[in-house]
């Protein structure tokens, strides 16, 4: 697989569509150089395509729209936009006409700004406590790649903790081709030699993102990610200009749960992060509405996927 993000790193490469082609077959867009996923409409012979997971970047948003309009052969699309892309509401709107929602806000720390020093007085203190206790080191390149086995035991952690299916829950195979994605970055802790935790950041333009983060038993004893996130700040300083830590848990992101409590403690501010998505075929997407009905005050897009990503 050969394009315009041949060279790119992050979610624009060409190898990123690549890693996730076990969850729908990689599609490119010429204009904008953004990768979207086809898959089949279950029950039926049509096919709808999701932006990758977790989120859509394109090099020339202001191309997307062209894309989009020579589209024919699809029901509908659906993806989550890059916070930091080139784009506006506006064009998003144009672009979406179906659906543009403002969706989660995604924590973000300015790397200029932050230290340990400034984030919260809880976090800091587990941090030093963890940092106290591991040994913390960064991988990227063939070390990087290397690291897929390990990374896999722990990913399956969070997995099953967390019953994690489908896209999100990932492969070994899918892993390690996200390692080798020009861009990616590993922050291991180890403890006593053994690795209890590990996050991946994927550097691209500018902006670190929060890629994946997982930790084992022993990880979580040792305050692992409080660690692994003090790291990030010392680390990754130099190499991007701000992090993306993502949001907290759920669609809507709920303000009291643990994860955004977390991601919180670690930010400088936040971006607003929009869900889009566009009918291509009106027709045959009120036939699979119809096919697999689903309750209209869920809000979900496309309806007749409601509920398969938990």
């Amino acid at each position: 697989m050969t394009g315009a993000g041949a060279d790119a790193r992050g979610y624009l490469s060409d190898a990123y569509a690549e890693a996730l082609a076990e969850f729908g077959r990689p599609r490119r867009l010429p204009r904008s150089g953004g990768w979207i996923l086809e898959r089949e409409v279950p029950g039926t012979a049509l096919r709808d395509a999701m932006g990758p997971y977790p989120i859509f970047s394109c090099r020339d948003w202001r191309a997307l729209e062209a894309d989009l309009d020579e589209i024919s052969d699809l029901v509908s699309l659906s993806l989550v936009a890059d916070p930091f892309g080139a784009h506006d509401p506006e064009l998003l709107g144009r672009c979406f006409p179906d659906r543009m929602v403002a969706f989660k806000e995604h924590f973000v720390t300015d790397l200029g700004a932050a230290d340990l020093s400034t984030v919260s007085k809880h976090h800091r203190y587990y941090a030093r406590r963890a940092l106290a206790a591991l040994d913390l080191d960064l991988l990227e390149g063939e070390a990087a790649a290397a690291f897929a086995p390990e990374w896999s035991r722990l990913y399956g952690v969070l997995a099953a903790r967390h019953g994690l299916t489908g896209i999100k829950a990932f492969s070994p195979a899918s892993f390690e081709k996200q390692l080798r994605v020009p861009g990616a970055v590993v922050l291991r802790a180890r403890h006593e030699g053994a690795t209890v935790g590990a996050h991946i950041w994927y550097l691209q333009e500018g902006v670190a993102f929060s890629h994946l983060a997982a930790v084992d038993e022993r990880g979580y004893a040792l305050m692992a990610a409080y660690g692994l996130y003090a790291f990030a700040l010392e680390k990754l300083k130099g190499r991007a200009a701000r992090l993306n830590l993502g949001a907290g848990a759920g669609a809507a992101g709920d303000a009291a749960d643990g994860l955004t409590r977390f991601k919180r403690g670690w930010a400088t501010g936040t971006v607003p992060v929009h869900f889009c998505g566009r009918i291509f075929d009106p027709a045959a997407y009120e036939a699979a509405a119809r096919a697999r009905p689903a309750p209209p005050a869920s809000g979900y897009f496309p309806i007749y996927r409601a509920g398969e990503l938990g």
